[in-house]
């Protein structure tokens, strides 16, 4: 009787043993499996975020560039159209305003080359519109628009526009595609 009570502790604990051991064999893969799924998630959350961080800077930069073509184009109409020098508050200066406010924009987005070229191109259509309320005034009530007045300020102002607003572009691409 002692050997069949033997061979059922022997069975018995070897048995205790095996579950013991899938046990922790199923409590370690789990582990392992929940660290793995939780560097996955984290890794998820921070390709997001750099999703997201790349749609607001696109955002950022294409408002700044429509903001531009307002000032533009409040720019063009002045030098187009014939007629007295604006005082005080008018649409050019509601433009720039409006360029003012998509700039504070690319500065919280960055990076800090594209900031520094957008700063340049606001720079220059600030300059531009100082430059055309500073013009003489129209001589005798004539209509004559300021570029035929001034010709040579007009195509260089509309030259330094382009020269800032591609080297804002140039800043801009390298950032959207990546590179930065």
């Amino acid at each position: 009787m002692q050997d069949t009570v033997a061979v059922a502790l022997i069975t018995s604990l070897s048995t205790l043993a095996a579950a013991s051991l899938t046990g922790l064999v199923g409590a370690l893969t789990t582990r392992r499996q929940l660290a793995h799924q939780r560097r996955l998630a984290g890794q998820e959350r921070a390709a997001q975020r750099a999703t997201r961080r790349e749609e607001l800077r696109r955002d950022a930069y294409v408002g700044f560039l429509s903001a531009c073509d307002q000032a533009y184009r409040r720019l063009d109409r002045r030098w187009i159209e014939g007629g007295e020098t604006p005082t005080g508050y008018d649409e050019g200066y509601a433009a720039l305003r409006a360029l003012d406010e998509a700039y504070n924009l690319v500065l919280l987005e960055g990076p800090t080359a594209v900031a520094a070229a957008a700063r340049s191109v606001l720079a220059s259509v600030n300059e531009e519109y100082a430059l055309q309320r500073g013009l003489d005034p129209v001589p005798d009530g004539g209509a004559a628009p300021l570029r035929e007045r001034h010709r040579e300020r007009w195509l260089a102002a509309l030259g330094e526009r382009g020269t800032r607003r591609d080297s804002f572009v140039e800043a801009v691409r390298p950032v959207l595609d990546g590179e930065s």
